[in-house]
């Protein structure tokens, strides 16, 4: 499909998707091999149901603005870990508790996430299917909770991608008008929350990182959350900062983003002009 196409697409999917009732939608997917004719550019762009049980579903959150090889990472790993029968989907909630829809469009963001999933695809060798759905919810309690009631992954675990200043709002209650314990409760019940480590100024180094989530059973006692801590794991992030904002930052600048994005992101950043203001 055409770049025009593409938006276009995305687009009129988004808007019927805001104008249903539906909290949660697939809007399509990206195959297993980008060799294949129904993964080429000029292929039309549709959901596909899993042809057989998906046993681990790895949900990417996609608030990143752009997606970049650091995020590529995390979920090539995550895949790796899973083994066999797993799928990934790439999640952007339409209604983000904490973020706007600028400097790039929902639909912009949406064609940007199908063309980092062809660039995992590329890069990774990753033989798994790549699903780009959206949401209405904000928080990570309510996506696991609608995905699982859409029926489209049957009973898949879920594992779900986080750096770990994403980990710190998860365990903060200000986020839980109703309660942890009947927010994360059902939560971790069907979910697994994977978490990789950035050591920075902000959130500390990796040591401060580990033992934070070491401390976490204890943290939890109040509340009746201990087993959760069990459901949250630990793995090292790629040497160096990878960011969204660093991207683009080196944009408006004019900088050369190609080691921190794969062809098909930076295609469209160039393509649309994307965060030159």
């Amino acid at each position: 499909m055409s770049t025009k196409q593409t938006l276009g697409f995305f687009t009129h999917a988004l808007k019927s998707f805001t104008s249903s009732q539906d909290a949660f939608r697939v809007l399509c997917t990206v195959p297993r091999s980008a060799s294949s004719p129904s993964n080429s550019p000029t292929a039309s762009l549709s959901p596909r149901h899993p042809s057989h049980p998906v046993t681990t579903l790895i949900i990417l959150d996609s608030s990143f603005n752009p997606p970049t090889k650091a995020h590529a990472q995390m979920a090539s790993s995550a895949i790796t870990h899973a083994g066999p029968n797993a799928r990934l989907m790439l999640l952007l909630a339409v209604n983000n508790a904490d973020k706007a829809a600028v400097p790039a469009s929902f639909a912009q963001r949406l064609a940007m996430m199908e063309g980092f999933a062809r660039d995992l695809h590329d890069s990774a060798g990753q033989n798994t299917e790549i699903d780009v759905a959206v949401t209405t919810m904000p928080f990570f309690h309510e996506k696991a909770r609608v995905v699982a009631e859409s029926g489209v992954y049957g009973s898949a675990e879920q594992v779900f991608l986080c750096g770990f200043d994403t980990l710190i709002r998860i365990f903060n209650a200000k986020y839980y008008g109703g309660g942890m314990k009947e927010a994360l409760g059902p939560f971790f019940g069907r979910a697994r929350v994977r978490v990789v480590m950035r050591p920075d100024d902000e959130w500390g180094g990796r040591d401060e990182q580990v033992k934070y989530v070491e401390g976490l059973e204890g943290m939890l006692g109040d509340v009746g959350g201990e087993e959760w801590a069990r459901r949250v794991e630990m793995v090292d992030g790629v040497e160096g900062v990878v960011s969204s904002s660093m991207v683009r930052a080196l944009v408006r600048r004019d900088g050369d983003v190609d080691a921190l994005v794969g062809g098909e992101v930076r295609a469209w950043i160039e393509g649309e002009g994307l965060y030159r203001e």
